[in-house]
């Protein structure tokens, strides 16, 4: 559906959601500084939802034991910055942060949502470690627990939480549907190389179509990250693309499409596997 046209869907069924990627560095305060100027720029736009790439709070490259001494409480000064600007801008925000945990060796790479009046409506610790193409995450990053998902509802719309590599493993975004998700939204830190870009979008479409959902998946830009932040539809339809500069990409979310994408094609209830957490 063409932006034009969501426009004019009625407020009470629709979200306006935005992806908004740059490139986080070692400077916090300055991460902070971009991230309210994408978000200030979304809500002109109307956007009710700004997602945030993975690592927004600090990002340097190679993901190592630097991370662990910019690490913060879930409850610190990065997410407290978030929820002013929630509060100040009334949406709800979602960004991926370096959370310092028990073990001194290891960080949790963390997602927290965010949203006005609210403080902190749902966290997510990253699962599956991107140990994969020459990379360990695994190194410095502890592996977030096998729980149930945490939910949270923007204008009645239903938003499940997942991380970058977790894309990878279907299992995971099939957990978050099965609670109730209308919506996975998906901060990452999705590195070029050779065909990244095209399992990029490959995988966010078909997590989407395969689970009848919306995804709104927001990467870092270059010139790590292969920028190309995305929201598509239950069918696997592309309704907005932040391209690979830095800013903000918005498209409108009616839940009258998830309903009509499963009537047609009622996948879901069709299926005969359940998942099961790996022991």
């Amino acid at each position: 559906m063409a932006s034009s046209e969501q426009e004019t869907h009625e407020a009470s069924t629709s979200l306006a959601v935005a992806v908004a990627q740059f490139a986080p560095g070692a400077d916090t305060q300055q991460n902070l500084a971009t991230i309210l100027e994408l978000a200030t720029t979304a809500v002109q736009r109307g956007a009710r939802l700004v997602v945030f790439p993975e690592y927004s709070s600090y990002f340097v490259d190679p993901v190592d034991a630097r991370f662990l001494e910019h690490a913060e409480p879930l409850d610190g000064p990065f997410t407290s910055a978030l929820s002013q600007l929630a509060d100040a801008l009334e949406i709800t925000i979602v960004a991926g942060m370096a959370e310092r945990t028990d073990a001194a060796d290891r960080f949790s790479n963390t997602l927290v949502a965010v949203g006005p009046g609210a403080g902190i409506l749902a966290t997510y610790r990253k699962q599956h470690l991107y140990d994969a193409f020459g990379a360990r995450e695994s190194d410095a990053v502890l592996a977030g627990e096998l729980v149930p998902p945490q939910l949270f509802d923007v204008d009645d719309v239903t938003v499940g939480l997942q991380t970058c590599y977790d894309l990878r493993f279907p299992e995971l975004t099939r957990t978050i549907v099965d609670e109730g998700a209308d919506l996975v939204v998906v901060p990452s830190e999705w590195v070029r190389g050779p065909l990244k870009e095209y399992h990029w979008r490959t995988l966010i479409t078909a997590r989407a179509i395969e689970n009848t959902v919306f995804v709104a998946a927001s990467d870092h830009v270059g010139p790590i990250g292969v920028g190309s932040s995305i929201v598509v539809d239950p069918m696997g339809v592309v309704l907005a693309d932040a391209g690979e500069r830095p800013g903000v990409a918005l498209a409108w979310l009616s839940l009258d499409r998830v309903h009509e994408v499963r009537r047609i094609n009622p996948t879901l209830s069709l299926r005969r596997y359940d998942v099961v957490p790996k022991a």
